[in-house]
C-alpha cells in the first residue's frame, strides 16, 4: 500500500463530501425564506439515500465487471468481495475501500445538484423517491461509462478526468428533463423571487470550491503532478470565470452582484472538472473564462424558452460541463487534443445527454403517476419547509412580528443572473 496516496485520496474524500452541505447552503440562500430549510434537505437527503445505495450495489453496478459497455456486475453487491487488503495498484496502491468512498462522494452529490432546478415546489417523498431511481438508473450506468475499464466511452477515449459528463452534464439534463414534467412554480415570470440570504449563497460557493479541490485533484488518485497540475487549473479556472460572469453582467445588467460571483466561480469549477488534467494554466483560464461568460448568458434562455430552472442548474451545470467537455479537444497540452478527440468529446457529451435526459424524464413521469411530484398549490404558496419539516429557516419570534411576516420575508431570485434592481427584474418579468 502505498501511505501517501491513501492518506491523499481519503484526505479528497472528506473534501467531496463537503461539497453537498457546501451546495445546500448555496442553494438554500438562493431560495425564498419560506422553503430554506426544504431547499437544504433536498441536496443532505442525498448524503443518506446515495451512501446505502453505493453499498448495496452502486459500487458493483458502477465499477464491477464490464457487461457489454453498459454497465458493471453484481461480484460487488454489498461490496463483496473487497476486504482492507484489497489494492487498486497491484503490488503499490491504495486500498479499494478508499476508492470506495471517493467515489461514493460523486454519486452523492450528482443527484444533489439536480434540486436547484425544482426549488419550491416539489413533495420532499417524492424528491427522496426519484432520486433513489434515478441514482440507480442514470448515474451508476453513466459513471461505468466513463470511468469504469470496460465502459464503452472509457473505451472510446473520452477525457473525463472529474466529471464534466458523469456529474455535470448528466445531472444538467436530468435536471431539464424534470423541469419538464413537473412544471413551472406558481408566480414564475410575474413575481420577483430573490435570495433570501446572499452571505449564505457565497458561503456555499466558498465551500464548493473549497471541497472542489479534492474533487478534481483527488481524481488523480494519488499525491502526484498530475493532481498539482489539476488543483492549480482549478483555482484560475475559477478565477477566471468569475471575471467573465461579472463583465457579462455589468454588460447586461449594469452592475457586480455578489450572486453572479458565486454563480459565475461554480460555472468555472464544473467547466474545469473535466479538463483541467490535459490543459495548461492558460488553458485553464480560456476555460474559466468561456465558461463564465457563456454560462452567464444561458442562464436567461429559460426566460425566452419558458422552462422553470428555479435556480440555473441547466445554464450552470449541463451548459458549463458540456464546455468544459468540448474544449479539452480544443486545449489539451499533453498530446490527446484535436479534431479527432474533439468529435469523441461531442460523442460523450451528447450520449450522456440523450440517454439522461430520457430516463429522467421517464422517471420523473413514472414518480408523478404514481406519488404524485408537484406539492399542492398551498403548500407551495405557504411555504414547504411548515408543509414537510414542521419547522422554518429562522423563529424571529423572540423580537416579535407577525406570523405572516416572518413566512414571507425576504425573497428568492430564481436565476443566477439576479437582477441588480427592482427595476431589473421588472424588465425581466415583462420580456
Amino acid at each position: 500500500m502505498n501511505g501517501a496516496d491513501t492518506a491523499f485520496v481519503l484526505i479528497s474524500a472528506a473534501l467531496v463530501m463537503l461539497m453537498t452541505p457546501g451546495l445546500a447552503l448555496f442553494y438554500g440562500g438562493m431560495v425564498r425564506v419560506k422553503s430554506a430549510l426544504n431547499m437544504l434537505m433536498m441536496s443532505f437527503i442525498s448524503l443518506g439515500i446515495v451512501s446505502v445505495l453505493w453499498v448495496l450495489y452502486g459500487y458493483s453496478l458502477a465499477f464491477g465487471t464490464d457487461t457489454g459497455g453498459l454497465i458493471g456486475g453484481f461480484e460487488h453487491i454489498g461490496l463483496g468481495g473487497i476486504d482492507v487488503e484489497t489494492l487498486t495498484g497491484g503490488d503499490e496502491g491504495i486500498p479499494v475501500l478508499a476508492f470506495v468512498l471517493f467515489q461514493l462522494m460523486f454519486a452523492v452529490l450528482t443527484p444533489a445538484l439536480m434540486s436547484g432546478a425544482l426549488a419550491d415546489r416539489v413533495k420532499f417523498s417524492a424528491w427522496a423517491l426519484f432520486i433513489t431511481l434515478w441514482a440507480t438508473v442514470v448515474y451508476f450506468p453513466v459513471a461505468h461509462w466513463v470511468w469504469a475499464e470496460g465502459g464503452w466511452l472509457f473505451e472510446l477515449e473520452v477525457i473525463d478526468f472529474a466529471g464534466g459528463t458523469a456529474v455535470h452534464i448528466n445531472a444538467g439534463v436530468g435536471a431539464l428533463a424534470a423541469v419538464l414534467v413537473v412544471g413551472r412554480r406558481i408566480g414564475f415570470k410575474r413575481e420577483p423571487m430573490r435570495p433570501h440570504s446572499l452571505p449564505l449563497v457565497v458561503l456555499g460557493a466558498a465551500l464548493l470550491w473549497f471541497g472542489w479541490f479534492g474533487f478534481n485533484a483527488g481524481s488523480a488518485l494519488g499525491a502526484n503532478g498530475t493532481a498539482a497540475t489539476m488543483a492549480l487549473n482549478t483555482q484560475v479556472a475559477t478565477a477566471a470565470a468569475i471575471l467573465g460572469w461579472l463583465l457579462y453582467e455589468r454588460i447586461r445588467h449594469g452592475a457586480f452582484t455578489t450572486l453572479g460571483a458565486a454563480s459565475g466561480a461554480v460555472a468555472g469549477l464544473v467547466a474545469i472538472t473535466p479538463a483541467g488534467a490535459h490543459v495548461n494554466a492558460v488553458g485553464a483560464i480560456v476555460i474559466g473564462l468561456v465558461a463564465g461568460l457563456v454560462c452567464s448568458w444561458a442562464v436567461s434562455l429559460k426566460y425566452r424558452l419558458g422552462y422553470d430552472d428555479s435556480l440555473d442548474v441547466v445554464g450552470v451545470h449541463l451548459v458549463g460541463g458540456v464546455i468544459g467537455t468540448l474544449l479539452v479537444g480544443v486545449l489539451a497540452t499533453d498530446g490527446v487534443g484535436g479534431l479527432t478527440q474533439l468529435g469523441k468529446q461531442a460523442a460523450g457529451a451528447f450520449s450522456v445527454m440523450a440517454f439522461s435526459f430520457v430516463v429522467s424524464w421517464i422517471l420523473a413521469k413514472l414518480v408523478d403517476a404514481v406519488v404524485g411530484f408537484r406539492a399542492s398549490e398551498d403548500d407551495e404558496t405557504a411555504g414547504l419547509d411548515q408543509a414537510y419539516h414542521a419547522e422554518t429557516a429562522y423563529d424571529f419570534s423572540a423580537v416579535g412580528g407577525s406570523p405572516a411576516s416572518r413566512g414571507t420575508a425576504g425573497g428568492h431570485n430564481d436565476s443566477a443572473t439576479a437582477s441588480p434592481s427592482a427595476k431589473e427584474t421588472d424588465k425581466k418579468v415583462d420580456a
